[in-house]
């Protein structure tokens, strides 16, 4: 019994050990955390720009009060392909035909046909119990580009009724009224009765390629809509993107997540220094007599906190014209964290399930989210007077 308690006792103390050499240096404290909804899945599909701003239009409505309802992605997936399919037929076929989108079609969509819960919408008519795409997209595409090649010499009006069938068939065909909690409604009178007007919502951005308190429409394929947003200075970027939390309102954040730093199953996002002399912080004989793959693959294991990017507007623009940075995927900013050493870091929902160590959720680091995002788009309340005089937003 005492040899047994012996061996126990030195297993315990191995455990312990293993444990805390492989235990994540990254540990965040919660400073700031808005109410979000639950995290959802986006599967087999490429519309996480729709989860990640209806996730913010989800959060909008708790904050005016009006309760945690889970509401349609695809809906507005739907009704944006129709659009889309409509703009590339008239661009004849010299535009984006993809699953891909941007944070402002959900205002589009929303002032166009309002919107729906989840169970008056699925999107899943196709035999299966989460959003598989690949066919439809595939359809879809094919059906577009014979439609572009104009077999008849003239379009027929009957096109945009093929578009509608195929959507019917695979999304479900959408209802002009419903019951939800015990009340009917339209789509527009639902979106009213949730408070969800596509006039409060606007996106914000910062490239140097382009004057500041104007509007662009950032030049990625994605942006099929040509949507603008309004480009401010980088340093009012970043109080933007923080006073929006801090007064209570989440983001829809278009981001790149094919970085080396996006250590999603570790959950967190950085942007490591890979420079051996910013590295004062670090055991140098780790880092001397390496080469410079050894030494940024030794960065990746991310065994200790590491040195960041100062992120400056020169290299962000750079980055996002030498494809560095790129437009991947859409996810909601809800909270504002730090790490041991104080560094600020922002909470984030993704859309990939509940997975991995915070169950659907990680921490972006303050220069991951200055220098890997492309816009950001939020309630205009939120943004603080002075912004909005400037960009004049009323």
């Amino acid at each position: 019994m005492k040899k047994t308690s012996i061996i126990i006792s030195f297993m315990m103390l191995s455990l312990a050990s293993y444990g805390q050499k492989n235990a994540s240096p990254y540990v965040f404290e919660d400073v700031k955390i808005n109410e979000t909804t639950h995290a959802k899945n986006q599967a087999r599909s490429g519309t996480c720009w729709s989860f990640g701003t209806m996730a913010m239009i989800e959060s909008d409505i708790i904050k005016n009060g009006n309760g945690a309802h889970d509401l349609s992605e695809m809906w507005i997936v739907r009704h944006t392909y129709l659009n889309k399919i409509k703009k590339y037929v008239r661009l004849h076929g010299n535009g984006t035909l993809s699953a891909g989108g941007n944070a402002h079609d959900l205002p589009m969509v929303i002032a166009e046909y309002g919107l729906v819960p989840e169970e008056a919408y699925t999107g899943l008519n196709y035999s299966t119990d989460s959003h598989v795409h690949g066919e439809i997209d595939a359809i879809l595409v094919a059906y577009a580009n014979a439609i572009v090649k104009n077999p008849n010499k003239t379009l027929s009006p009957a096109w945009i009724k093929g578009v509608e069938a195929i959507l019917d068939t695979y999304f479900g065909v959408r209802p002009d009224k419903f019951t939800y909690q015990g009340k009917e409604y339209t789509p527009k009178s639902f979106a009213a009765a949730m408070g969800v007007s596509a006039d409060d919502y606007v996106t914000i951005t910062s490239f140097t390629h382009q004057p500041f308190y104007r509007t662009f429409a950032i030049e990625i394929p994605d942006n099929w809509a040509w949507g603008h947003s309004y480009n401010i200075p980088l340093d009012e970027f970043k109080t933007a993107l923080t006073e929006c939390v801090e007064n209570g309102y989440t983001l829809s954040w278009a981001s790149d997540v094919s970085e080396k730093g996006f250590a999603y199953s570790k959950g967190f996002a950085v942007l490591p220094e890979t420079n051996i002399k910013a590295m004062d912080n670090l055991e140098q004989d780790r880092w001397v007599n390496v080469s410079d793959a050894d030494r940024a693959a030794r960065m990746l294991e991310f065994t200790e906190v590491v040195p960041e990017i100062d992120v400056t507007p020169e290299l962000r623009q750079k980055w996002y014209d030498d494809y560095n940075t790129t437009d991947d995927h859409g996810m909601q900013i809800y909270g504002i964290a730090k790490d041991k050493a104080g560094n600020k870091f922002y909470k984030v929902k993704n859309s990939w399930g509940d997975t991995h160590i915070y169950k659907g959720h990680f921490y972006a680091s303050e220069p991951f989210v200055l220098g890997k995002t492309m816009n950001f788009m939020v309630n205009k309340k939120a943004l603080n007077n002075d912004l909005k005089n400037k960009l004049n937003i009323k």
